[in-house]
């Protein structure tokens, strides 16, 4: 690219997610840094959020710099009829720096090839979230102690989770063994099985949640059913109960066991869990602040001593 955008973890090397992971622990330690005093961040949300937009600009705000955008694309220009080609030209104009979510797979790359400054892909439809990915490894790095040899269970919408395709991408380099589990309408789409197949990542697959399941995972990383990606609501309602962990199914799990969560939550989780040292959402979540700060950071090729 000719950038230094971020648009997938696949644009990122083992050697570069560790180097980010490092940065990130720099910035828990201290995470208000004026490095960006000079520095215009435009974050265009097409799509709803709150953790991802939020996160994003108070790393921005922490680092100094300020922010333009639209957390909603019906007050922007958009909503007259702009192309995502002039909006992205016409903002690159005034930022140093884009951050995205879009609604349509591709989006990113596509303002990326297009935009004279950096985007970073804060989630392009059901393709990749990569910024929620290197947050989670921070994450899975800062309760195991390590990123290799771990018994990944992820959990729920596989078909249509961005969150979970991007963490499949990033573990390939620490040699994980996933166990799939979600129900038949929402398996892992064929391409991101060969995927595990054409790189020798062991993973197993089950449409059964149950205690005995839940013992064999170091992570348990559940998702919600995306009602946004479905386009027959019948089927949406089939599918959107379909698991539910709940306090008492911990009871045989691993000390080390992390429960992770993109959030936002539905049904997926009984709020008794919450309360069990094992659930690690919350601190997920706020993991990404120092995350996005190291992200901003790199694409901007600031130095963080």
């Amino acid at each position: 690219m000719k950038n230094r955008s971020l648009v997938s973890i696949n644009d990122l090397s083992r050697e570069k997610i560790l180097s980010l992971l490092e940065m990130a622990r720099k910035f828990e330690e201290n995470p208000n840094r004026r490095l960006l005093a000079d520095k215009v961040i435009g974050s265009l949300f097409f799509e709803p959020s709150t953790r991802t937009r939020l996160s994003f600009e108070t790393a921005a705000n922490r680092l100094g710099a300020r922010v333009i955008g639209f957390s909603d694309a019906t007050t922007s220009s958009a909503s007259k009829g702009e192309t995502l080609k002039d909006t992205i030209m016409m903002v690159a104009n005034y930022a140093d720096l884009i951050v995205m979510r879009h609604h349509l797979e591709g989006a990113a790359r596509y303002a990326s090839e297009l935009s004279p400054c950096p985007v970073i892909n804060a989630g392009d439809g059901a393709n990749q979230h990569p910024s929620q990915t290197m947050l989670d490894l921070y994450s899975i790095l800062k309760t195991q102690g390590t990123l290799e040899n771990l018994h990944i269970h992820l959990v729920g919408d596989l078909k249509y989770g961005r969150t979970v395709h991007s963490l499949l991408f990033a573990m390939r380099h620490f040699n994980p063994t996933f166990h799939f589990i979600s129900p038949e309408e929402l398996h892992m789409p064929e391409e991101y099985r060969e995927f595990c197949r054409q790189n020798n990542i062991p993973f197993t697959e089950t449409t059964e949640f149950n205690e005995e399941i839940i013992a064999q995972a170091d992570i348990l990383y559940m998702t919600r059913v995306q009602r946004e990606r479905f386009n027959d609501i019948m089927e949406y309602e089939k599918v959107k109960n379909c698991y539910r962990l709940t306090n008492s199914m911990l009871t045989n799990s691993k000390p080390n066991l992390r429960i992770l969560h993109p959030l936002p939550r539905i049904n997926e989780i009984a709020y008794d869990v919450d309360s069990n040292p094992k659930a690690y959402y919350f601190q997920q979540a706020q993991n990404g602040l120092y995350v996005r700060e190291a992200l901003i950071c790199d694409v901007l090729n600031i130095e963080v001593k």
